[in-house]
């Protein structure tokens, strides 16, 4: 036992973050006019930033990496301009901000692709899911098969990405390889059935993310590059056969590539915990820096697995939303305020930046 705890300061690369506490990406559906973060995005963020840090909500690397309606991008002038208020607004509260990184593959519809495309996959295998687009939920559309010439894209999309965040003033970036998304539909058998060098194989599945991982680092630093998993999460129709072999594999790839944490969804994302049979510690013991757990952490859970060890920092999603002061609830214990699912996604101010502080 050690008298750390979650309220402590934290060394996370070059980055000293204020406590142990973090706020999770959340989808909020909130962009305006060519898919600029919200007009109230900058107050929403700076009033959450005493979070040890924050990860942005996730935000597209390229017009085809949309699958929802109102989603942020990170690839025009206009966008790179209105994340700079953002992450100058949390830097002038003390705060640090990654933006999360993320190209959706099959989780999209066809009036939300260019041209009115298919969305693309490993495979044209159709996830049985849905998106939200012309403010309703509807099932996705049948994706096509990426061609071998169109993958080095999009690796050059995520980091051409990766550098606008920094022009942006994010303090790093977090790949998103989860929750049923592109990255994760090749590490994932369920979704990817090619037959060439992205398929088949542990190793031939985990290459799209790594050759990603790769071109970030290179373009920005290991230090200021973070990745998200989801080992066995079910969320967007997704399975792998292997999960333990898959994630002992890909983790110890991650690891040798310095990458400064690896965000991990512990369970089915949003839900139970103990879905299916995996041991994150073989994560954990795989990986020399920061382990940054998620998923259905309270305070006596997150402070339990900080004393054993067996994670650094710890994510919290929806408590965030409907209380931007979490930080200090959590210290003193303060009652926690409940979310109005009705404004989750989409609108403008309600339920967005109305939430108040404890104090208010």
């Amino acid at each position: 036992m050690t008298d750390k705890t979650l309220f402590s300061p934290y060394q996370l690369g070059n980055i000293e973050l204020a406590n142990r506490i973090v706020m999770a990406p959340l989808t909020r559906n909130r962009a305006g006019k060519g898919l600029v973060p919200s007009e109230f995005a900058a107050d929403y963020y700076a009033q959450r930033a005493s979070a040890g840090l924050i990860i942005s909500e996730a935000t597209q690397i390229s017009p085809q990496a949309q699958g929802y309606q109102d989603t942020p991008g990170l690839y025009t002038p206009e966008q790179i301009d209105a994340w700079r208020k953002v992450t100058d607004a949390v830097h002038a509260k003390g705060g640090k901000i990654f933006v999360q990184l993320w190209h959706v593959g099959r989780i999209s519809h066809i009036d939300l692709q260019p041209n009115g495309a298919s969305p693309v996959a490993p495979s044209a295998i159709r996830a049985n899911t849905k998106t939200f687009v012309n403010n309703t939920f509807t099932d996705v559309s049948e994706p096509r098969a990426l061609e071998l010439h169109e993958i080095p894209v999009i690796v050059s999309d995520f980091r051409q990405a990766a550098a606008n965040a920094i022009t942006a003033g994010f303090d790093g970036v977090e790949i998103h390889a989860a929750n049923g998304y592109l990255l994760e539909q090749f590490i994932k058998d369920g979704a990817n059935q090619r037959t060439d060098i992205y398929g088949g194989s542990i190793e031939n599945r985990a290459r799209l993310l790594l050759e990603v991982v790769q071109a970030v680092v290179r373009e920005i630093g290991a230090e200021r590059t973070g990745v998200r998993i989801s080992p066995v999460s079910p969320v967007n129709g997704i399975s792998c056969s292997e999960p333990q072999l898959q994630y002992n594999y890909i983790t110890e790839q991650l690891n040798q590539l310095g990458i400064v944490y690896l965000h991990v969804v512990e369970g089915a994302t949003g839900g139970p915990r103990d879905i299916l049979p995996f041991d994150y510690t073989a994560i954990r013991s795989r990986f020399e820096q920061t382990y940054l757990a998620n998923n259905g952490y309270n305070l006596q859970l997150a402070n339990a697995h900080l004393q054993s060890n067996e994670a650094d920092l710890f994510s919290f999603g929806k408590l965030f939303i409907s209380n931007p002061d979490l930080v200090t609830r959590l210290k003193n214990g303060l009652p926690l305020t409940e979310l109005n699912p009705a404004t989750l996604y989409g609108g403008g101010a309600e339920g967005y930046t109305d939430y108040p502080n404890y104090d208010n």
